[in-house]
């Protein structure tokens, strides 16, 4: 937090992170807008001071330094986003609903439409995120936890 709020603070200063664990929140804010001097770096994987000196000099001269494992992280959290980017806003409001354990019938009924119509977006959905079907899962849950990871 302190690191995001310097940099809003100063957009000229470099910063680094040194951080036990990747918070994407923090490191998505402290990279957006940003034309280089930021890093964010693992401890655990920092393994020798000329790595760590070589970095500091990066992002003094306006470099950015990413360890491998928060592109990792942003990229798969960018990934999960496009995945939902892809329905519609009704399917959207549809597998709202379904997350708050809604059934097809009160779906229906809140957003007053027909039980027919709203059995088509829930297979408009379950296409777009490429859940078919199987006798060993269920593409409602697993369209729900989809729409919870993301």
């Amino acid at each position: 937090r302190a690191a995001v709020q310097l940099r809003k603070a100063h957009p000229a200063l470099g910063v680094l992170v040194l951080s036990q664990y990747v918070e994407e929140r923090y490191a998505t804010e402290l990279l957006a807008g940003s034309s280089g001097g930021v890093g964010y770096l693992l401890k655990d994987r920092v393994a020798e001071v000329r790595e760590f000196v070589d970095a500091v000099v990066r992002v003094a001269e306006g470099g950015t330094v990413l360890d491998p494992e928060v592109v990792a992280q942003l990229l798969g959290r960018s990934r999960k986003q496009d995945v939902l980017a892809g329905l519609t806003p009704r399917e959207r409001e549809v597998l709202d609903l379904m997350a708050e354990g809604r059934t097809n019938s009160a779906i229906a009924r809140q957003l007053v439409v027909s039980d027919g119509a709203v059995e088509k977006h829930i297979s408009n959905i379950f296409l777009k995120l490429g859940l078919s079907q199987s006798d060993e899962d269920h593409r409602r849950v697993l369209a729900v936890l989809t729409y919870l990871n993301s």
